[in-house]
């Protein structure tokens, strides 16, 4: 009712807002917490009570489980870990392991589906770095559980992000600024453009997605590279999407949430792709994952595999930390492929810098010339493309049968026979290129240091409104309406 690609939502933003500028900033997480418990409430009771227990159990625990906490304090921080956690290993992933198990030991594990929470991947993280926090001494335990629950039920990003810290979120909660109208301004202007990019860019691409991964054997190379491209554009532009939106929400309530996406597909190292996207779950797995891996010398303690892999230890904790991201986005084995392949490339990436630094000194090609950066910029893309086969495939046969597919008919008509892909028509196709075009455009201003809002409200009134009526033109023109409209990381 109150999701973020329905009306309610709209309504829900609205009593918010007349709400949250007549409260004192010291108590307007009252409000975000109630907006929290209506949002949640809405769109799955079952799940509730499986967020309100976990944060239960981690608040208490959390208490008791501080570096300088009385008692056993390691005991505590198992037990919090444990209700942070277990939900989502036991709800998520136990039909996933339980299938392997049967499959491969021939046993009779019940493998049907469980409930599923909504946001349970989002909401486990949080309330894990959370109590990782409490227990390294770097915040506080919260005294008051309904400050936590305001916490890990935020409605703007319990479903898809950004991930937020306890320790950033609350305190801004708390000096929330008074009404401005620019304000209101910019944040509707984001959220604009986030629906814009969900409905007029990322679902006109899934008819040519869907098309061309249901049936691979019927297209030719061009066709199969096309909907890999475009798939690539058709995550970005819904996951960056929603990302707007609720950023937008936030800006409206004169809240500054994490930014999620830099231009990701402008990055020309692997390395640096991983700094573009996802930022805020790319950070949360460098702060709890990568780091006290790489750098407390655990594998050192290990006989063989120790020695071998801490020279230094940075090469396996990336694959692990990537193997962790796999499963997180998940409980499928396209997804653990995925993550140990983006690992791969971030190894072998280290492992041959030297050498690549030195053919290109050899081929007499400056390192900083334009150039040199347009090739490392396609070359990572493709590869994150060849990685998106395997997140997008619904198996990992269905993947390696994409790849073969490519090789069977070489041929070159992905715009002359365009409706094999599922557009009913050139004007489609078009207008799929198009809005492709513009996200690119816009990511280009971005990159180049334009601040866009900012340039278009310091305009003559005029110029703004006439700007304003083509871009409804625009979204009205390209949007495509009749369509589900999930989110695809909310499935996540």
């Amino acid at each position: 009712m109150f999701s973020v690609n329905a009306p309610g939502f709209f309504v829900l933003m609205a009593v918010l807002l007349l709400i949250w500028y007549r409260l004192p900033a010291s108590k307007r997480w009252y409000a975000m917490l109630s907006a929290g418990i209506v949002f949640y409430l809405s769109l799955d009771i079952p799940g509730f009570f499986v967020l309100l227990v976990s944060a239960l159990v981690v608040w208490f625990c959390a208490r008791r489980a501080g570096p300088k906490a009385p008692g056993n304090s390691q005991l505590w921080f198992g037990l919090g870990l444990a209700a942070a956690l277990g939900p989502l290993l036991l709800l998520k992933y136990y039909a996933m392991m339980a299938g392997t198990i049967n499959g491969l030991f021939g046993f009779r594990l019940w493998s049907g589906s469980l409930l599923q929470p909504l946001g349970l991947a989002y909401y486990s993280l949080q309330l894990t770095g959370y109590l990782l926090d409490v227990r390294r001494g770097d915040i506080e335990a919260e005294p008051r559980f309904a400050r936590l629950f305001c916490y890990a039920s935020f409605f703007l990003s319990i479903t898809q992000g950004p991930f937020n810290r306890y320790h950033d979120l609350m305190p801004r909660l708390d000096a929330t600024p008074d009404f401005d109208v620019s304000r209101l301004q910019y944040g509707a202007m984001r959220c604009a453009w986030g629906y814009f990019k969900k409905y007029a860019i990322a679902e006109r691409a899934a008819t040519v997605v869907d098309t061309a991964f249901s049936r691979p054997a019927d297209m030719d190379i061009s066709q199969l590279i096309f909907g890999v491209v475009v798939f690539a554009f058709q995550l970005y532009a819904d996951f960056s999407g929603y990302t707007d939106i609720v950023l937008g929400a936030g800006e409206m309530l004169g809240l500054k949430l994490p930014e999620n996406f830099r231009q990701p597909y402008f990055a020309s190292a692997i390395g640096e792709f991983w700094e573009r996207w996802h930022i805020s779950l790319s950070s949360w797995l460098r702060d709890y994952i990568f780091e006290p891996l790489a750098w407390n010398g655990w594998f050192a303690r290990l006989p063989v595999v120790g020695r071998f892999f801490t020279k230094p230890p940075v090469n396996i904790s990336l694959l692990l930390t990537f193997l962790v991201s796999g499963f997180w986005h998940g409980a499928a084995w396209t997804y653990v492929v995925w993550g140990l392949l983006n690992g791969a490339y971030q190894v072998v990436s280290g492992l041959t810098r030297r050498w690549r630094k030195k053919t290109w000194k050899r081929l007499k090609v400056p390192a900083k010339s334009k150039a040199h950066h347009v090739f490392r910029v396609v070359f990572v893309f493709v590869f994150i493309c060849i990685g998106y086969v395997f997140f997008r495939a619904e198996s990992l046969g269905a993947a390696l049968n994409y790849f073969a597919c490519m090789g069977a008919r070489v041929e070159f008509t992905v715009f002359s026979r365009y409706w094999e892909l599922g557009i009913s028509s050139r004007l489609d196709l078009l207008l799929l290129l198009a809005g492709i075009a513009a996200l690119i455009a816009v990511d280009v201003l971005h990159e180049r240091g334009w601040q866009i809002r900012k340039k278009i409200l310091s305009s003559p009134l005029p110029v703004r409104w006439c700007i304003y009526e083509c871009a409804i033109f625009a979204f009205l023109l390209m949007g495509r309406f009749l369509s589900e409209g999930s989110f695809l990381y909310a499935r996540f």
